[in-house]
C-alpha cells in the first residue's frame, strides 16, 4: 500500500482517538492515545514512538510541590494578595484583575487559582458600577495563555521537552521572552476591547431588574463617565438611584467584601514564598547555564551542563521538602487538592496523547516535512490554526502541545515561530463554554452579566478568548521572527 495512504489512514486513527478522548475528557484523553499507539503498533505495524516520560517528570515534580503549598494554605495566601491589588484600584478592575491573575498563575503554574478570585472580581466590579462581565470574562481567558508564559505549567513542560534539545536549542529562558510580552499585549488588547462589550449597568434592564426586585444591592457609587459623551443620559426609571451613592446607607443591602471571607496564615505565605523562590531559581538557571553542574559532554567534547528538565525536576523536589518545614501540610491531604487532582489528569492525557503522536509522526517523518511543510510555508498561520482546533477540542493546552508543535517542527517550521504561535493559540481552549473557570464564573457573578450561552459560540468568554488569542499569535509571531533571524 503507498505511504501516502497508510499515512492518511494513520491520520485518522490518530484524529479519532483525539475526539474520542475529548468525549471522554480527563484521563480518557490518556487513555485513548494509549489505543491509538495499539493501533498504529499492532495493527499497522509501526515502532513504537518515544514516550514522553520528560515531560510527565516535569508535571509530576511541579504538581507535587504545588500541592504541597496548597495544603499548606500557600494558595490562599496568594488568593489575599491578589485581592489586595485587585481592591486598590477598583476603577480599572478590568485591566489590574486580569494581570494581578496572569502573575499568578505564572508563578503557581495553574489556573485553580482563579477560583478563589472570581467572586473578588465580581465584588469589586458590581459595587464600583462596572460591568462584572468585562474583567470576569478577560481574568478567565487570560490562563489559557498564561500558562505558555509559565517556567512551571504543564505546557511549558511538553513545550521545553520538544524545543530545547537538537537542532532546535530553544530553552526556557527563550521562550519566555517570546510568550511573555506577547501575552501581556493581548491581555492589555483584550481587556480594551472588553470595556466595549455589554451594557452599562445602568443602562441593563435584566440587570435594573433585579435591583428593583430586591435580588441585588443597589449600587452605591456613581459608575465611571460614560465613553464619547460630554453629558449622562437620563437613565431609565429606578437606575438612577441604583447609579447614584445612595442618599440611605443604612437602606441599602450591605455588601461584604469577598476578599474578606478569605483567610491566609504564616504557614500559608511561607509555603507560597518557598514555591515562587524555587520559581525564581528555575529562571535563573535557565538565564545562566554556567550556574548549573556540568556533566560529561560525548566523546572528545567538554562537559556541558545538566538540560533544564533535569533542572526543574531537581529544583522542584527541593521546593516540596522546604514547604514540609515551613508549611507544615499535613502530607496526607496533598492527593486530596484540587492541583493534585487536576495535574495527575493532565500528566496522564499528555502520556497517551503524546506517545500516539510521537508513533505517528516518527514513521512518516518524510512524508510530514514534504506535505504539511509545503503547506506551512505558504501558510504560515495554518499552524496557528491547528493548535487552536486542538486545544478547543481537547480543552488541555499541554496536549495541544504535544500533538501540534511535533508536526510543526517536523514539518520545517523556525522554532522561535512554533512558540510565538502556540503562545496564542492554545488559548482555545476557552472556544466552548466548557471549561471549569468559564462554568464558575457565570455563577459568581450574581448579577448575570456574565452568560454561558446556549449556541456554543454565544457566551459571553468568546469575543475576549478570540481577540486574546489572535493578538497574542500576531504578537509572538513577530517576536518569534525577530529572534529567528537574530540568531
Amino acid at each position: 500500500m503507498p505511504e501516502g495512504i497508510v499515512m492518511l489512514l494513520e491520520a485518522l486513527v490518530v484524529v479519532g482517538c483525539i475526539i474520542m478522548g475529548t468525549r471522554s475528557s480527563g484521563v480518557g484523553v490518556g487513555l485513548w492515545g494509549g489505543v491509538g499507539v495499539f493501533i498504529l503498533v499492532f495493527i499497522f505495524g509501526e515502532a513504537p514512538g518515544e514516550p514522553p516520560a520528560a515531560a510527565v517528570a516535569i508535571i509530576l515534580a511541579v504538581v507535587t510541590a504545588a500541592s504541597m503549598m496548597q495544603a499548606a494554605g500557600g494558595i490562599d495566601w496568594m488568593v489575599k494578595v491578589a485581592a489586595g491589588v485587585i481592591e486598590s484600584r477598583p476603577r480599572q478592575i478590568t485591566l489590574i484583575a486580569p494581570l494581578t491573575a496572569f502573575a499568578f498563575s505564572i508563578g503557581a503554574g495553574t489556573s485553580n487559582i482563579l477560583y478563589p478570585l472570581l467572586p473578588v472580581i465580581y465584588d469589586v466590579s458590581y459595587r464600583n458600577g462596572i460591568r462584572p462581565s468585562r474583567p470576569m470574562t478577560v481574568s478567565v481567558v487570560q490562563s489559557g495563555v498564561a500558562l505558555a508564559a509559565s517556567p512551571v505549567s504543564a505546557a511549558m513542560a511538553a513545550m521545553l521537552t520538544l524545543t530545547d534539545v537538537g537542532p532546535y536549542n530553544l530553552g526556557l529562558i527563550e521562550i519566555l521572552a517570546i510568550t511573555l510580552p506577547a501575552c501581556l499585549v493581548g491581555i492589555v488588547v483584550t481587556a480594551f476591547v472588553a470595556n466595549r462589550l455589554g451594557k452599562d449597568l445602568a443602562d441593563d434592564p435584566e440587570v435594573q431588574e433585579k435591583i428593583r426586585a430586591g435580588l441585588l444591592p443597589p449600587i452605591t457609587v456613581t459608575p465611571p463617565p460614560r465613553r464619547g459623551r460630554a453629558a449622562r443620559k437620563a437613565l431609565p426609571d429606578g437606575a438612577a438611584a441604583a447609579a447614584s451613592p445612595v442618599a440611605d446607607p443604612a437602606g441599602a443591602v450591605e455588601v461584604e467584601r469577598a476578599s474578606a471571607k478569605l483567610t491566609a496564615t504564616k504557614e500559608g505565605r511561607n509555603s507560597a514564598l518557598a514555591f515562587l523562590s524555587g520559581v525564581v531559581v528555575i529562571v535563573i538557571l535557565g538565564l545562566f547555564p554556567g550556574l548549573r553542574p556540568t556533566i560529561p559532554g560525548a566523546e572528545g567534547e567538554s562537559p556541558v551542563p545538566i538540560d533544564m528538565t533535569t533542572t526543574i525536576v531537581i529544583i522542584m523536589l527541593v521546593v516540596g521538602v522546604a514547604i514540609l518545614f515551613l508549611g507544615r501540610p499535613n502530607v496526607k491531604s496533598v492527593p486530596d487538592q484540587s492541583v493534585f487532582k487536576a495535574g495527575m489528569i493532565s500528566a496522564i492525557a499528555l502520556f497517551g496523547i503524546a506517545w500516539m503522536t510521537a508513533t505517528f509522526i516518527e514513521a512518516h517523518e518524510e512524508l510530514i516535512v514534504d506535505t504539511v511543510g509545503a503547506w506551512v510555508t505558504s501558510y504560515v498561520f495554518i499552524f496557528a490554526l491547528a493548535v487552536f482546533l486542538v486545544a478547543a477540542m481537547t480543552t488541555s493546552q499541554s496536549t495541544a502541545t504535544r500533538t501540534m508543535v511535533p508536526i510543526g517542527l517536523a514539518a520545517g517550521l523556525p522554532p522561535e515561530l512554533v512558540v510565538g504561535m502556540w503562545g496564542g493559540a492554545i488559548g482555545g481552549v476557552y472556544s466552548l463554554p466548557t471549561g471549569g473557570p468559564q462554568i464558575a464564573g457565570a455563577n459568581f457573578d450574581l448579577s448575570g452579566t456574565t452568560k454561558l450561552g446556549t449556541k456554543l459560540f454565544d457566551h459571553s468568554y468568546f469575543v475576549p478568548m478570540l481577540v486574546l488569542s489572535v493578538t497574542t499569535v500576531l504578537v509572538g509571531s513577530a517576536i518569534g521572527a525577530i529572534f529567528f533571524f537574530a540568531r
